[in-house]
This record gives structure tokens, C-alpha cells and sequence, in this order.
């Protein structure tokens, strides 16, 4: 029996369910989160708690533009990893573990998500 495997797999073509997408989003801000987040987290404390100078320094990069969008995705990594953390504790407790209902609560972790990120940028902008 000889089965026809396809020549290549084209990555862009595969799609996957809205639940699968939260899941590797929440896996990305994680991590991106923990690496590149804390270190810098803890570089900026030093800055500003060690010198007026230092929070002058701060306060002159909070007014770039270019600053304020990465902190907003920042933040929306933030918003994201914790309202899916949230999904799968429910999850873990066997709340929300039919496929109607997995699929209703990645769809409002995504909108909540987004919505929370715009609020505060407007708040912060």
C-alpha cells in the first residue's frame, strides 16, 4: 500500500482553530514576557530609582511615540497571557471544555484583550 504524501508543506496554508491560536499566543507572551520583559522591567527600575537624572531619562522616552507602541504591545502581551492563563485554569477545572464553549471564550479572550490594550492606550497616550 503505497499512501500520497503530499511534496512539501506549505505552512501558510494550514489553518488552525481559534482555540489553537490563543493557546500558541499565550505560549509567544510567555515567553517574550519572561526573556526580553523582566530583564527589562528591572534595567528600568534601575534607571529611575537611581538617580532624578535617570527618571528625567525615563520621562523623555515615555513622550516617544515609537516607546509608547512598544510598551502598548508590551502590554497587550501582558493583558493576553493573563486573561488565557485565566481561560485554561477554567479550563483546567473542566469549565468551558466544550468545543462551543472553547470556541466563545478564545474569541472573548482575543476581544478582551484588544479592548483592555486600547483602553489604557488611550489612557497612556
Amino acid at each position: 500500500m503505497q499512501k500520497t504524501r503530499p511534496k512539501y508543506l506549505d505552512l501558510l496554508e494550514i489553518r488552525q482553530p481559534l482555540p489553537a491560536v490563543v493557546s500558541f499566543l499565550h505560549r509567544v507572551s510567555g515567553a517574550l514576557l519572561f526573556f526580553p520583559g523582566i530583564p527589562l522591567v528591572l534595567c528600568t527600575l534601575d534607571m529611575v530609582l537611581n538617580s532624578p537624572q535617570g527618571y528625567a531619562q525615563l520621562q523623555s522616552l515615555l513622550a516617544n511615540p515609537l516607546f509608547k507602541a512598544g510598551l502598548l504591545l508590551s502590554l497587550w502581551f501582558f493583558l493576553h497571557h493573563l486573561l488565557a492563563g485565566i481561560r485554561f485554569l477554567a479550563l483546567d477545572l473542566h469549565y468551558g471544555g466544550a468545543l462551543h464553549q472553547a470556541r466563545l471564550t478564545s474569541k472573548a479572550v482575543l476581544a478582551a484583550g484588544i479592548i483592555l490594550t486600547l483602553l489604557i492606550g488611550v489612557a497612556i497616550w
